[in-house]
């Protein structure tokens, strides 16, 4: 799979080299704690989505 989801032309090389420049900068204590707060901002991110797509459903069959 040369592409992954929203990450457009970017290749295993360079995810390897962004995760290990991650691990770099943040050590291997931080990450779990990061990766946590980036999961719990998507979930955020995917109610939102899911609650403007219900309020115009909802709109559209009032009409």
């Amino acid at each position: 799979m040369k592409n992954l989801l929203l990450l457009g032309n970017i290749g295993a090389g360079e995810i390897i080299i962004v995760a290990l420049i991650v691990l770099l900068l943040f050590g291997g204590k931080k990450i779990p704690e990061l990766m946590r707060g980036l999961g719990k901002g998507v979930k955020s991110f995917k109610d939102g989505m899911s609650d403007i797509e219900k309020e115009i459903n909802d709109e559209g069959k009032d009409k």
